[in-house]
């Protein structure tokens, strides 16, 4: 039976497509942002100010960028040498849309991509300064829109084996015209893979946006299920599954983060489904997505995590850096 012999779980920030040296430029673009504070509670820039502790400013020189950017890139590379060295038939990729593909006439809970290919398109009508649209542009292609495989025999049986324990994920075989991947799912393609010709299967979870977003038990139950699902589909084949988003973002909140990763690797699972939604909102909404590759790699130790507290203003705005693997 197949069987999966690999979990991973990865931050998709653009700060890890940026240098360091263009981290202390975000300021530009948190200055003005609207925020959910750590409990979930709208805030300003200025308000979130007020309240950071003083010690956050210590991380905001330039050596303490450029540690914390090198100690981020040898997570991002540590999960690219597991991919490579697992020999994996196919890679499941569990992100989140920000609404790149699904908008409010129509945004699912769960989605299954079953086409045979998936485009990766260059960036497009991006509104914002040089720095952030060469961090942005990272996720995409170049010049010219490419078709990467899907493992579709695998993601049909996948819709099927859910829908047999009780999910109903939208099943989709193709993208609406001069549409891409969504960056969750590209920070993986272009990050992460160490083999372009590796099949993936695409499965979204509408982490971010009210009123549709799965419960943390679900997720949890969801990751469970694509488990079983792999367990039954024939052949011998050995897949992977990737969780791409989070950890705390953006307000790094270090204690969610820590005890995410923690919870993770004692194999808590009623502590994973117990996390407070009020703390799942925003960018932190992703940590979702750990939470169901979790779910699925649950008989996987996992024997390495990392962690770096992803700070970029004096307001603590940012994101929490956080890899972790199973196999």
């Amino acid at each position: 039976m197949a069987r999966i012999v690999l979990g991973i779980a990865t931050s998709h920030t653009p700060m890890l497509n940026a240098p360091a040296e263009d981290w202390p430029r975000f300021i530009d673009r948190d200055g003005v942002r609207d925020f959910l504070d750590k409990d979930g509670r709208p805030a300003t820039y200025a308000e979130l100010l007020a309240r950071a502790e003083p010690s956050i400013a210590a991380e905001l020189t330039p050596e303490r960028f450029a540690a914390r950017h090198a100690a981020a890139q040898q997570g991002v590379e540590h999960l690219r040498a597991a991919i490579r060295r697992a020999e994996l038939g196919a890679l499941i990729v569990v992100g989140d849309d920000h609404k790149e593909l699904y908008h409010d006439d129509n945004l699912p809970a769960f989605v299954v991509y079953h086409g045979k290919t998936i485009r990766n398109v260059p960036l497009a009508g991006f509104e914002g300064p040089d720095w952030a649209q060469r961090a942005t542009a990272r996720y995409y292609e170049e010049r010219e829109a490419r078709e990467y495989p899907v493992e579709s025999g695998l993601a049909r049986h996948l819709i099927g084996e859910l829908v047999e324990r009780e999910f109903d994920p939208v099943a989709s075989d193709a993208l609406p015209d001069g549409k891409g991947e969504g960056h969750a799912f590209a920070f993986v393609r272009k990050r992460l893979i160490a083999d372009q010709t590796l099949p993936t299967v695409p499965v979204l979870i509408n982490t971010y946006f009210p009123p549709n977003q799965p419960t943390p038990r679900r997720c949890w139950k969801f990751g469970e299920a694509i488990r079983a699902a792999v367990a039954s589909y024939p052949g011998d084949a050995r897949i992977g599954i990737v969780g791409s988003g989070g950890l705390s973002h953006f307000v790094v909140d270090e204690a969610l983060d820590r005890g995410v990763i923690d919870a993770i690797r004692r194999k808590d699972g009623a502590k994973l489904q117990a996390l407070p939604r009020e703390k799942l909102n925003s960018g932190s909404s992703e940590i979702r997505l750990w939470i169901c590759a979790a779910g699925a790699a649950q008989h996987l130790d996992c024997g390495w995590s990392h962690y770096v507290p992803g700070y970029r203003t004096p307001a603590g705005s940012g994101t929490g850096l956080g890899f972790a693997l199973w196999n």
